[in-house]
């Protein structure tokens, strides 16, 4: 959930200086070909997690900021003008957050699949040191992520039909009001299991974020074999194979994991993630729509 609102007028934000120079923070992330985080504005009360896409920025000025357009699992992400969007900066071992939204799309050669036009914040505010996504009146909240080691990666091919016919079924059964009971979670040949948090995607991957508890003798040589909670949107965990390609411990001992999807077992999975992904936005963007007319 996303409750970002302006602050009152005449109160005064922690270390307020650091927080007018957004241009220049954004500016420097530009510059060395950095990227930012964002993701849809919920509507409403929507109790859905938040999907963040990392994303490459491209260009910062007073009227706009210009950003590779999203994707995931190498299919872009299809948004209208108009969207409201809640952005995530990084400087050094701090986290800001500002609220925008998409002026339109453009094809160019900047971002291989197209950029997108943002306004420019207004303001923006100060994650907490120790709740990595919050600020005094926002909260995002991420997926939960449990993953186990593969020990056999042939027998990631048997998990992932299992766990499409097993979402599959229970869509359907959510779009007939109807009651499903999930069966019994069909695994690969794995070893001791791990809870994380998904932290952003993109066309190759995703990000993990491991908890200083959590992340104790977490082997990163091997594949790993992931169930990403998106409930109550999709009502079981959707099942992903993945290798890990990079890791980054924080002074808070968080540990950052890039995870690289993994297809080649079973390349039809491809397909069902991207269009799993793809209605999930859709139906955000649908709930974005219906609360703004609302209004």
């Amino acid at each position: 959930m996303v409750a970002l609102r302006k602050e009152r007028e005449g109160s005064m934000p922690a270390n307020r200086s650091r927080t007018e120079r957004w241009k220049s923070c954004l500016e420097r992330i530009c510059e060395r070909g950095g990227g930012i985080e964002l993701t849809m504005t919920p509507a409403g009360d929507d109790p859905s997690p938040c999907l963040l896409w990392r994303v490459r920025l491209h260009e910062v000025n007073e009227r706009r900021l210009v950003v590779d357009r999203p994707s995931a699992a190498g299919a872009p992400v299809e948004l209208v003008p108009g969207t409201r969007l809640v952005g995530v900066m990084a400087v050094g071992q701090n986290r800001w957050m500002f609220h925008t939204e998409i002026v339109r799309s453009e094809e160019n050669a900047r971002g291989r699949g197209g950029v997108w036009v943002l306004s420019p914040p207004e303001a923006v505010e100060r994650c907490q040191r120790r709740s990595f996504y919050r600020v005094s009146t926002a909260n995002l909240s991420l997926p939960a992520v449990r993953g186990w080691r593969v020990l056999d990666p042939q027998s990631v091919i048997v998990a992932e039909v299992a766990n499409r016919a097993m979402v599959n079924e229970a869509l359907e059964a959510k779009r007939r009001g109807q009651a499903f009971e999930a069966p019994e979670c069909v695994l690969p040949e794995v070893g001791p299991s791990f809870q994380a948090k998904l932290a952003n995607i993109s066309g190759g991957g995703l990000g993990l974020i491991f908890g200083p508890d959590e992340h104790a003798g977490l082997d990163t040589s091997r594949l790993v074999w992931l169930r990403v909670n998106l409930q109550p949107r999709i009502p079981v965990p959707v099942g992903v194979t993945g290798r890990i390609v990079h890791t980054h411990l924080d002074s808070e001992q968080r540990l950052y994991c890039g995870v690289a999807f993994e297809f080649q077992f079973n390349p039809s999975h491809r397909a069902f993630v991207i269009n799993l992904l793809a209605g999930l936005v859709d139906d955000m963007r649908k709930a974005q729509e219906f609360d703004r007319r609302a209004a």
